[in-house]
């Protein structure tokens, strides 16, 4: 990013909390303006005036020594690179790049903004909450399958259930990180786009199995082609949104997929009434129909996605696009404004072997990691078990899948107040650590009332209200997001994390033992122990946090207002290791 830019966002325009450090008035800037030498003049009239006369200077000696803007690099090859065949990049041509759209001196109303907002919402979020309902549908109709005798057809056992699963997550968790390159080098528009239809064919694939190997094969081809799918969708809508405005959404996209739960239990109770159609068991054409459902929204994302704000017009889309120069120019500016990090890598642009080792070693992001690992496993261990549990309790498979519906719609109602509480409230650990003490009453009574001794109906209606519990993981994923602070160590970050959740829900899978059934008092136990852990790891981490701030609090505070100049315009420090960065805590 020129120098310019980034100073330019950081003085004049940030009206964010993690770049309020070093922020200066608007009027204070003008009144430098006077001191401008001619020579800067080219600099107004490319860059905007809102700028001082050291921002200026810079950019003078930068332009003056090197001439005009450079061509776009050509790079293409998975990891960085200076040549393609047919053409080689001139290593000695300018590199500096203009920013499509962005002006420091554009100006626009809330009105403008708030509007444009929702047609974002509208264009762009309606469609990746589908796709993720989408995704959700496949990777999860194994828990409505299981109700139609799956896994006594296969000759399966409920180890070999917990098997699938872990090899599901594991393979989900391994290809995080490679998705999240390829998506970095080809772009989410393209590789989102392509994950869907091939794993589309796999999920409708498994109308065909007939052993255990098959199942477990078709797990693991399952967790491969999806993983990356979740973190390169929040990247690609780090393109739209602001960082306080993506952790709500990022409620409404985790609302999808409890939406994408709630439809596939009515969805399956009607497949599986095809039992014996053709001679076969519901749960095949279970996998098949979902399985082409999804092809379609995969044909239909290469169309309905673009590859960014600017980027919309196509033959899909239309000749003129969704948005107006106007509409453009707005969104550019106000993302880059609150995130200037975002202006300095494009959407198609590869991640060195050097960055991917940086943005692994990010040390401050590693108590988010360990979060993500372990504050899902009281709920999500239940959660696997929950139809399973159900049916063994005497319901009906086709009762089994409509009783599931009222605690998805408890957890829905739970994730979007808490979304929404910590974004009013400006706090992460100490909100996301609700749901654990949610858990507690829930785990002492699994763990201590002997079940076999009440209503079925009583242990469905604990159950519904411990599973309806609020879910910290959008909360969370916009946390690593916003700690991050660039595209690099977002994408990465991102990716990490998401593995994280991945290696917790392999250890989920494990929890409940065929040997410890059907009250599982072993693994309540466990899970007593998770959530006493995570209590600990929340107040920890927000110490940790806290404690960071301090410290750059104190070195900022000491320096002079040319010192903080100086050291905005020289500095190689990059993300959340500047001085004027701030954790969300």
């Amino acid at each position: 990013m020129p120098p310019i830019v980034r100073l330019y966002n950081t003085f004049g325009s940030g009206s964010t909390e993690r770049n309020s450090r070093s922020r200066v008035q608007l009027t204070d800037i003008d009144e430098r303006l006077e001191e401008w030498k001619d020579g800067d003049e080219d600099i107004k009239s490319e860059y905007g005036s809102d700028i001082s006369k050291e921002d200026a200077d810079i950019t003078t000696a930068l332009i003056s020594e090197g001439g005009a803007l450079g061509e776009p690099e050509v790079r293409r090859r998975f990891w960085s690179t200076s040549e393609v065949k047919g053409k080689k990049q001139d290593l000695d041509s300018i590199a500096t790049q203009n920013f499509h759209r962005f002006n420091p001196k554009a100006r626009w109303t809330w009105r403008e903004e708030n509007a444009l907002v929702r047609k974002v919402d509208m264009r762009i979020m309606l469609w990746t909450c589908l796709m993720f309902c989408a995704l959700e549908m496949d990777r999860a109709n194994i828990k409505q399958a299981v109700t139609d005798d799956l896994l006594p057809e296969l000759g399966l056992t409920t180890n070999d259930y917990n098997i699938g699963n872990s090899l599901f997550s594991l393979s989900f968790l391994l290809a995080e990180v490679p998705s999240q390159l390829v998506s970095k080098w080809l772009g989410p528009d393209r590789w989102i786009p392509t994950q869907m239809v091939l794993w589309s064919i796999v999920a409708s694939s498994q109308f065909t199995l007939a052993s255990r190997t098959g199942y477990l094969v078709s797990r693991m081809l399952l967790g491969i082609l999806q993983g990356g799918f979740i973190p390169t969708v929040v990247l690609y809508l780090s393109y739209f949104y602001k960082a306080h405005e993506l952790t709500i959404r990022m409620g409404f996209f985790w609302t999808a997929m409890v939406f994408a739960d709630i439809f596939a239990a009515f969805s399956a109770f009607a497949l599986l009434h095809l039992r014996g159609w053709g001679g076969l068991s519901g749960w095949r054409w279970l996998f098949l129909i979902e399985g082409v459902i999804t092809l379609i929204f995969g044909l239909l994302s290469f169309g309905l996605m673009p590859a960014g704000p600017t980027q919309t017009a196509s033959w899909f889309r239309g000749k003129k696009g969704w948005f107006t120069p106007r509409e453009e120019i707005i969104i550019v500016n106000r993302v880059i404004r609150d995130d200037p990090s975002k202006g300095g890598m494009h959407n198609r642009e590869a991640i060195s072997f050097k960055l991917l080792w940086k943005s692994l070693w990010d040390y401050d992001l590693w108590p988010l990691y360990l979060i993500g690992i372990t504050s899902h496993i009281p709920f999500a261990t239940p959660n696997i078990y929950l139809t399973l549990s159900l049916k063994g309790m005497g319901f009906t498979t086709f009762q089994t899948n409509l009783l599931v519906i009222p605690s998805q719609l408890l957890h829905i109602m739970n994730m979007l107040l808490l979304t929404y509480l910590s974004q009013m409230i400006s706090q992460m650990s100490l909100v996301a650590m609700i749901p654990q003490i949610w858990a507690i009453p829930f785990l002492l009574w699994l763990r201590f009332v002997d079940a076999s001794g009440v209503s079925k109906w009583t242990t469905w209606l604990v159950m519904s209200i411990f599973l309806g519990s609020p879910y910290a993981h959008p909360i969370q994923v916009g946390w690593v997001s916003r700690n991050a602070n660039t595209v690099r160590s977002r994408t990465v970050g991102a990716a990490m994390y998401n593995m994280c959740v991945q290696a917790g829900g392999i250890i989920s899978a494990n929890i409940y033992r065929a040997d410890d059934a059907p009250q599982y008092h072993r693994g309540n136990s466990v899970l007593l122990g998770a959530v006493g852990f995570n209590t600990v790891l929340y107040l920890s981490t927000k110490a940790y946090y806290v404690v960071r701030n301090r410290q750059r609090d104190r070195v900022w505070d000491a320096m002079s207002e040319g010192e903080r100049y100086q050291y905005l315009a020289t500095t190689n420090d990059s993300g959340n290791k500047r001085l004027d960065f701030r954790f969300a805590s």
